[in-house]
């Protein structure tokens, strides 16, 4: 089992840890265009869309970056994580589509938080599966614990003022949505942390990812809208906004390669609460751009939302040791000889080698956003674009500080 450098272990946590905050920048703002739902669209056609955009962000974003002859180097390396990606693919679908409903009852600013409750079971599947926080010492096992526990009291907080300020009339059941897709996000790591401790480079990992994503997404939307014919109705009658959709999915993609960086080099017990940041950003958007909880209960949010965010903070902040780390290689040593594949780190990425077929994913990804942008009309919906013009500018400084670092460090390997 080779040790690593204190130096380089360092590294990869800073650069972990910075991942993790582009993360919460990026999926905080990709939940914006879901507002949507308030104007009388599907929630089933509003995620569609979405997982679509992800669909075909996750295979262009690979294709160019590294081609895709490197992620058949990488199945042939790990085959198993295929059906390990699609599973975690399809919870992320359910999951996702949970949220719209949430956000139609209860609002994004007060959802967000609750379904990061998915922190608290990151936590217990890292220590449990993953030899997380083991050999930590005291002190950052009471800096987690006691995190889980704050984060745990923002979360009532927030529970507790939806029932006054639900726009949608319904606060139990968003709330039980929002906690349900947390529930299940949480649960998606999983795959996440079996695929980088036997050293499956997140590109890859995502690509396949998403063909879980957009079947179980594709079967529920025929499920609830009663077959193609109905989809597809559904899909001409929003075309005007289906670009939004698409681009909230591209949105997700960044900052889901972030939080996978992320849960890489710092695991999931880490690496969660640090992307569910996002939760401030999601109150950001929610009420300086959308305006939402203007009639009152703006202070019982915002407070449970700090407490949330000083609980994600404790934990992000018990960084791990030499003596943790050496149990993440146990770890992977473990799931290695379960899949008999070598594991390791992948130092530096690949040289990219280019096909055809990548050009032609890039064609395909690139005619269908500038299509639907063709149809794309400004939704009607009261937005504060002064805060939008600033909380973009805002994501945008964190992917150029979160690339470069993680050029530099990683070579986004």
């Amino acid at each position: 089992m080779n040790e690593l450098d204190p130096a380089r272990l360092r590294q990869l946590q800073l650069v972990g840890t910075l991942s993790g905050f582009a993360a919460g920048a990026w999926l905080g703002a990709a939940e914006a265009p879901t507002k949507l739902v308030t104007l009388g669209v599907s929630p089933v056609v509003i995620s569609f869309m979405m997982v679509l955009g992800v669909f075909l962000a996750r295979w262009s974003l690979p294709a160019l970056v590294r081609g895709t002859a490197a992620l058949k180097d990488d199945v042939r390396q790990a085959p198993h994580l295929l059906v390990w990606a699609a599973l975690g693919g399809c919870l992320w679908a359910v999951a996702n589509t949970l949220t719209i409903f949430a956000i139609k009852d209860i609002g994004l600013a007060v959802a967000f938080p609750l379904w990061n409750s998915n922190s608290l079971l990151g936590i217990l599947w890292g220590t449990l599966l993953f030899n997380e926080l083991r050999d930590a010492g005291r002190g950052r096992w009471i800096a987690v614990l006691g995190g889980a526990l704050v984060m745990f009291a923002g979360a009532t907080v927030l529970a507790v003022t939806s029932s006054a300020h639900a726009p949608g009339g319904n606060a139990l059941r968003g709330v039980v949505a929002a906690l349900t897709a947390g529930a299940m996000w949480g649960t998606m790591y999983i795959p996440y942390r079996k695929a980088y401790l036997t050293g499956m480079h997140p590109l890859s990992f995502i690509a396949f990812f998403t063909i879980g994503e957009l079947v179980m997404m594709t079967v529920l939307a025929l499920a609830f809208l009663g077959g193609p014919g109905e989809l597809w109705h559904e899909l001409a009658a929003s075309r005007e906004i289906l670009f939004w959709l698409l681009v909230a999915g591209f949105v997700w993609v960044v900052g889901d390669l972030f939080q996978q960086y992320a849960a890489k080099y710092v695991g999931i017990s880490r690496g969660i609460p640090l992307s569910n940041t996002n939760q401030l950003w999601g109150l950001l958007w929610g009420m300086l751009v959308f305006g939402e909880l203007a009639g009152g209960g703006r202070g019982a949010v915002i407070a449970g939302s700090l407490l949330m965010a000083a609980g994600a903070g404790a934990i992000a902040l018990a960084s791990a040791p030499g003596r943790e780390y050496r149990r993440w290689q146990e770890a992977g040593a473990r799931e290695s000889a379960r899949y008999g594949v070598d594991a390791g780190e992948d130092a530096a990425a690949a040289r990219p080698r280019h096909t055809p077929l990548d050009w032609l994913l890039l064609l395909v990804a690139t005619a269908v956003f500038v299509g639907s942008a063709a149809l794309a009309r400004v939704p009607a919906l009261h937005i504060g674009w002064g805060w939008a013009a600033a909380l973009t500018l805002a994501i945008f400084g964190f992917l150029v500080a979160g690339g470069v670092a993680l050029w530099r460090t990683t070579r986004f390997g």
